[in-house]
């Protein structure tokens, strides 16, 4: 139990269902739905979908999407793919010969084509019960209406608009200045994208006058992308993967998403006793600053497209990861394993849904950096992700941008199972930091008993470009003694990554937990 002369939040309980996501707004939403008779599919989607308009700068009709799910009375997880491709005439080689180490970030070149629409779409016909009409109309409304821009939201504008660039600039920073807390956000061009949607399905995103609005944008800044690219996206299913910690089974999104990453971090972690730590100490963020070098050099070597991962093996491996526990002085930090020439970044919003026949939804949505690629369509105001710069411009690696192909993803949601039971759908946002997050929240939890607010709370820490970087729950005395270890100690200005869980309790209760380093909560009915 927290203690409540100190600030905090308590976990959210409910019986019936309940959303925890990253805007109380999209909480509500969600909410709503699973009142009016949908299950936690519709929710989730109705939310997801709304936090576009609620947090523009972190995801959007122009993103990519992945899930975990299990439907009614079944504790099988199964996954769903909502990334896309690279356009078919891509080319690692064409950016190579205009002097290209990485794939810039603000060009078309970053532009893979959006696969969330059609992740929602085939999703809430084969798994939702309400339809994709009452699933949009609450977005509809508020991106005509508008909604306050919330203070996470506002914290970020300044820094994200920077992207922003020609038609981006129009739709998202009319007035040159970042929107502030509490000024209006309006986005009434997605509304009119939205009643097309709900009226003809994907096909109304992906061919016709919405998909010319992008195609003319994108062509115009330099792209390669075709009506066929965009016509021919499919999301695809996919058989999820998973790992055991002690007795708690993580299953998780298989590549192109790092979820795999996740898996071997924790499988590192076994081979040293953690909870005989102090969660806050040196020594366990020592630990685990070591761990998670090697498993995201392992990560950056291996994980790809599905099709060009050939070695998915030799990561979940219980072999793999004694010989990387073995490379670890507990009294020295070693050098950093490799240079990651794939972008990455923290942007991201993640929602969970559990409805009253403990259908459970784990959905992440992101258009990559904040603001994206800064590019938008001229007249739908649709911004594109940039997920293309996941790729990399080495020859020969699976992870080369090609035509065709899906980069590397640093987006995953997740559950626990125990005893083969689903026990908690959860999410850690944070772009990198979310295997290393995924981790540190189910080590909070099991070596050292926290419920999922309080894991969630703790205070983070996380190896990035030669740093050991460290939030300020982290008290003098340890990161004095993380230099000793040889760390690079710095405290970035923003906090890292944020979280959102649902436990489902053996009495039937379900428990939200929500991060407070977002604007978000947990809500339920």
């Amino acid at each position: 139990m927290r203690d409540f002369h100190l600030p905090g939040r308590s976990s959210v309980l409910a019986i019936n269902g309940m959303c925890a996501t990253s805007h109380p707004l999209a909480a509500r939403t969600a909410v709503n739905i699973l009142e009016r008779g949908g299950n936690a599919m519709d929710a989730a989607i109705a939310g997801a979908i709304l936090l576009g308009i609620c947090e523009p700068q972190m995801t959007g009709l122009g993103g990519d999407c992945f899930v975990l799910f299990n439907t009614p009375g079944n504790d099988e997880v199964r996954a769903f793919n909502g990334s896309g491709k690279a356009p078919h005439a891509a080319s690692a080689e064409a950016l190579r010969a205009k002097g290209h180490d990485t794939v810039p970030l603000n060009s078309a070149d970053a532009v893979t084509i959006p696969g969330a629409i059609d992740a929602f779409c085939r999703l809430s016909e084969t798994h939702g019960k309400l339809g994709l009409d009452a699933l949009l109309a609450p977005t509809i409304h508020y991106a005509e209406t508008g909604i306050p821009v919330a203070p996470r939201v506002a914290s970020d504008w300044p820094s994200a608009a920077k992207m922003l660039q020609g038609h981006g600039l129009t739709h998202y920073m009319p007035g040159g200045i970042p929107l502030k807390t509490g000024q209006i956000f309006r986005a009434p061009q997605q509304s009119e994208v939205l009643r097309r949607i709900a009226k003809t399905g994907r096909d109304a995103f992906y061919t016709g006058e919405i998909a010319d609005d992008m195609l003319a944008t994108l062509n115009a800044a330099g792209g390669t992308h075709t009506a066929e690219d965009f016509a021919s996206v499919a999301g695809t299913d996919a058989t999820p993967i998973s790992g055991a910690y002690k007795d708690i089974e993580i299953v998780e999104h298989p590549p192109n998403s790092q979820g795999a990453t996740a898996i071997l971090l924790l499988n590192i972690l076994k081979h040293f006793d953690i909870a005989a730590l102090d969660p806050l100490g040196s020594q366990r963020a020592h630990i685990e600053a070591e761990a998670s070098k090697l498993a995201y050099d392992a990560r950056d070597r291996i994980l790809a497209d599905p099709d060009s991962t050939a070695r998915l093996g030799h990561l979940l491996s219980e072999d793999t990861a004694a010989q990387l526990a073995a490379l670890i002085d507990p009294k020295q930090a070693q050098h950093k394993t490799s240079t990651l020439t794939e972008a990455v970044h923290r942007d991201t919003v993640y929602i969970t849904v559990v409805d009253r026949d403990r259908m459970a939804v784990s959905l992440i949505y992101s258009i990559f950096h904040g603001f994206g690629s800064g590019i938008a369509s001229e007249k739908f105001g649709i911004l594109f992700h940039n997920r293309g710069a996941g790729f990399n411009l080495i020859p020969g690696h699976p992870n080369e941008l090609s035509g065709g192909k899906r980069p590397m993803h640093t987006i995953i949601p997740a559950m626990l199972r125990k005893n083969a039971r689903v026990t908690m759908p959860f999410g850690v946002m944070g772009g990198q930091y979310q295997s290393c997050g995924h981790a540190r929240f189910v080590s909070n939890m099991v070596d050292f008993g926290m419920d999922g607010q309080t894991a969630i709370d703790a205070p983070r820490c996380f190896t990035e470009a030669g740093q050991l970087m460290v939030e300020r729950g982290y008290d003098d005395q340890t990161r004095a003694e993380l230099a000793d270890l040889g760390h690079d100690v710095a405290i970035r200005d923003q906090a890292i990554g944020g979280a959102q869980a649902i436990a489902i309790r053996d009495d039937g209760v379900l428990e939200g937990a929500s991060d407070a380093r977002k604007d978000g909560c947990a809500l339920g009915y």
